[in-house]
């Protein structure tokens, strides 16, 4: 009996001992960058957690959030073209509860224009941030919980041996050439490479007419036509706009917004009008409250890229009904240093009087 004991007590004081040296090695490596910035470092495409660190770690002045629609931008366009020192802090899925909360933690770091790719999806009933359990607000507030489940977790013990062994300068070609190949999430050389499209990807592979248009059809069958809808209501979602986007707008008089309706293709409307027509109508609603609402902020300039038909029309552009090529990026960037699309706020539904229009006009061509 007493020479269990003695093993438990010694196994008991191993496994402190591991985590310990875990924590240790995961503070000293820091991967996430959170407690200082690395020449060492590597970035992850998990954005979610990869943002706690780079407002941390990165210098800037400008940030850049959106969803998926916004992803595939490289920071190093966004300050060609804009003339900024941006962040790029986009995050696939992402509603407008964990938008703002990221937001929040950018402009408290330094930022003092905001790029804001804002799409009806994201205004959808949600967890309230305190209680998400995709994003944790502990780690981007540092807390102790938020610091412990970062010192403590296996997975960034992990994440910081590999780190530590790249570190080594016969290792680090090759460790480098396989990371994005091995089990591990920090495997990007370069800030500007999260989330963002090989340089040689294939542009008329990835996105054309006939992606688009099977697009169309799957989502508008008859099985799957009620998702269109999903999570649309319209009280919650003009709640959530009040709350999320004026709120946040208004705490920061000195910060700049430039927030834009990204281009979708005309199919997404379309899609609504020909199968959830009632889902189409609270887009419509939503959309004219964000306008009115926004042009009428004096430290927001909106802009909406939804009629722009040369561009909505070309189903070539798109991979889906919503996703655009890169090449519609640039376009985006510079339509935003020129302002050629902002909203007049003397006529601020106009462009979504244009875009009713051309949904009410288009007919598919199968």
């Amino acid at each position: 009996m007493r020479g269990t004991l003695t093993h438990l007590v010694r196994l008991l004081l191993a496994s402190v001992a591991c985590m310990l040296g875990a924590a240790v090695l995961t503070y000293l490596v820091d991967p996430l960058q959170l407690f200082r910035p690395s020449r060492e470092a590597f970035y992850s495409d998990d954005t979610r957690v990869q943002n706690a660190g780079l407002i941390r770690s990165q210098s800037f002045d400008t940030a850049f959030i959106g969803t998926s629609l916004a992803i595939h931008f490289r920071q190093s366009d966004i300050d060609r073209v804009l003339g900024v020192h941006s962040l790029k802090l986009a995050m696939t899925g992402s509603n407008s509860r964990q938008q703002c909360f990221v937001l929040e933690q950018a402009i408290d770091r330094g930022a003092r224009r905001v790029i804001w790719e804002m799409d009806d999806f994201i205004f959808v009933d949600a967890a309230d941030i305190e209680a998400d359990p995709y994003l944790s607000v502990d780690l981007y507030r540092r807390t102790a919980k938020g610091i412990a489940s970062y010192l403590f977790s296996a997975e960034m013990a992990k994440e910081s041996l590999f780190a530590l062994l790249r570190s080594v300068p016969p290792l680090r070609e090759p460790l480098s050439r396989a990371a994005p190949y091995l089990p591990v999430k920090f495997a990007l050389a370069d800030v500007d490479d999260i989330y963002a499209l090989p340089r040689d990807f294939d542009l008329p592979r990835d996105y054309n007419a006939k992606k688009t248009l099977a697009s169309f059809a799957y989502i508008t069958a008859p099985s799957r036509s009620r998702f269109l809808g999903e999570g649309y209501g319209y009280d919650a979602m003009v709640r959530h706009f009040e709350q999320d986007a004026v709120g946040l707008i208004t705490r920061h008089p000195d910060v700049t917004f430039d927030i834009y309706f990204p281009p979708y293709s005309i199919l997404q409307f379309v899609a609504m009008r020909d199968a959830s027509p009632e889902t189409l109508k609270i887009v419509a609603d939503l959309t004219a409250v964000i306008a009115q609402r926004l042009t009428k902020l004096p430290n927001v300039r909106l802009h909406d890229f939804r009629a722009i038909k040369a561009v909505t029309h070309d189903l070539g552009n798109y991979g889906d009904v919503i996703h655009h090529s890169p090449v519609v990026d640039a376009m985006v960037l510079r339509w935003l240093a020129t302002g050629e699309y902002r909203v007049d706020p003397n006529k601020p539904t106009a462009p979504l009087d244009e875009l009713r229009t051309q949904v009410e006009a288009y007919r598919v061509e199968r």
